[in-house]
């Protein structure tokens, strides 16, 4: 777990390098939806709760809502084991102190000894709070294959 959690600072470090591909906040963000993926893929709800703000709202494709505690223990569910979660395609529309990142993704594994194959679109709503970008509600749905 705190392997994710220096690979999350890692990559908001090194989005700082990368700004003259895009405007760093826009970097950093495309960093931390990565992070997230990466702390999603090792069950770290530490590195994730570091992610979303106190009052965070999930809305999964199947309709479900979750609240911050909700959400992490789920991300915590050792039933639920991902071994592919990309995204592409992302577009960060920046505000004053808030953002929305969209985007695509892809998620395989296996949830209650299900297999699942998932490709879907995803909403992010951040916001910079003291210095601090958090997600305070995310979205997904799927796509058709």
């Amino acid at each position: 777990m705190e392997l994710a959690i220096s690979f999350l600072m890692l990559l908001v470090l090194s989005s700082h390098l990368d700004a003259q591909a895009s405007p760093p906040d826009e970097s950093k963000l495309i960093a931390l939806e990565n992070a997230w993926n990466l702390a999603q893929l090792q069950h770290d709800s530490k590195a994730l709760d570091q992610l979303v703000g106190d009052r965070f709202v999930y809305t999964d494709y199947d309709g479900t809502v979750m609240n911050k505690a909700q959400f992490l223990a789920d991300i915590r569910n050792p039933s639920y084991k991902t071994s592919l979660m990309t995204n592409e395609n992302m577009r960060v529309f920046l505000y004053t102190d808030a953002a929305v990142v969209i985007g695509t993704y892809h998620a395989k594994g296996t949830a209650d000894g299900k297999a699942f194959d998932h490709t879907g679109r995803f909403t992010d709503t951040w916001i910079l709070h003291q210095n601090q970008w958090q997600c305070v509600a995310s979205h997904t749905n799927l796509l058709q294959k």
